[in-house]
């Protein structure tokens, strides 16, 4: 979801009798869900896929604090503004601890920034998309997150014990990120006709995005069946969106607000709620950086980087000092 299209560089599962007698151990140990810890031996197919799908969480954790940064400034009270900060804090925090849990599969933050700032690396098609209005913030808590929390969750039993322990907290912090969305929607569609409207057209610009977060099907996709074997991924990309659906239509309802799309509806006979083809011509033209916003969110990315150069050399000097006296 925020890690979209990650390649593990195997091309299908492979059978028992084809693998290595340490490969079959360790699918033994991920079939008997045992966690897989940095110190473990894994295979190096594994280990790559791990640091790309990880490193491509933390870039999009990093990059989507910039759409609500912009309206830190222009948050309609006191209360939202500190609200926003703190989510935005949160997001921060994702990023931190999820580079942390790459850096245990022997690669540096630097490395992975570097990568994400020269275009190497992807994150979440979903931060390249504008913030026009204050609902564009609702839109995000309670669309964006949302998506993130149906995914997230399952992440939780991840393989990878830094991972899935890593989720447990971004979990419980992105649950508060989807309410504070909704209630700022919910105000709004509560409000003038004025506030309602714009509820409806940040539903109506956010909807399809929010879908395409979960990436193409994965049928289409030779890498997933591998990510499942390994139990990087839990469930699929369209079990995923299904599971979207069904929770959130329900919750635009209660707003009064129309979801964008003609063809929604309940299926009595599934249990769940049928919707339209997804444009993944436009999902992935944002993947390789054809989006609203790809430019100008990686060069406001790297202008911050680059700004703080003079923090980093100073909290480094200082620890330096610091080592050296309790050496002395």
């Amino acid at each position: 979801m925020y890690a979209q299209m990650v390649e593990t560089g195997v091309s299908a599962v492979r059978a028992q009798a084809e693998m290595t007698p340490e490969e079959r151990a360790f699918q033994a140990r991920i079939d008997a869900d045992i966690k897989i810890e940095p110190k473990d031996p894994m295979p190096d197919a594994y280990r790559r896929t791990l640091v790309r799908q990880i490193s491509q969480h933390a870039h999009s954790e990093i990059v989507g604090m910039l759409p609500e940064g912009n309206w830190v400034t222009r948050a309609p009270t006191l209360k939202r503004k500190a609200i926003l900060m703190a989510k935005i804090q949160d997001e921060g925090g994702h990023g931190l601890y999820l580079y942390s849990a790459a850096e245990t599969l022997g690669v540096s933050r630097d490395q992975l920034i570097a990568e994400l700032h020269a275009g190497r690396a992807k994150y979440s098609s979903i931060f390249n998309y504008p913030t026009l209005s204050w609902a564009d913030i609702g839109a995000i808590g309670w669309l964006v997150d949302g998506a993130a929390i149906m995914n997230q969750i399952p992440l939780c039993r991840c393989s990878y014990g830094p991972y899935a322990r890593a989720m447990v907290r971004i979990c419980k912090e992105e649950s508060f990120h989807q309410r504070q969305g909704y209630d700022i929607m919910l105000a709004m569609a509560q409000g003038t006709a004025a506030q309602k409207a714009m509820a409806q057209d940040a539903l109506d610009r956010w909807w399809w995005p929010s879908l395409m977060m979960f990436g193409p099907s994965d049928a289409e996709s030779v890498h997933s069946a591998q990510s499942a074997a390994w139990k990087i991924k839990i469930l699929s990309n369209d079990e995923l969106r299904q599971r979207f659906v069904d929770q959130t239509v329900p919750q635009a309802e209660y707003l009064g607000l129309a979801v964008p799309d003609p063809e929604l509806r309940w299926s009595p006979e599934r249990g769940h709620y049928d919707f339209g083809a997804i444009d993944w011509t436009e999902f992935y033209a944002v993947i390789k950086g054809d989006g609203p916003c790809n430019r100008d969110r990686m060069a406001v990315r790297v202008q911050a980087w680059e700004d703080g150069a003079w923090v980093r050399e100073a909290a480094m000097a200082h620890a330096e000092r610091r080592a050296a006296r309790q050496a002395a």
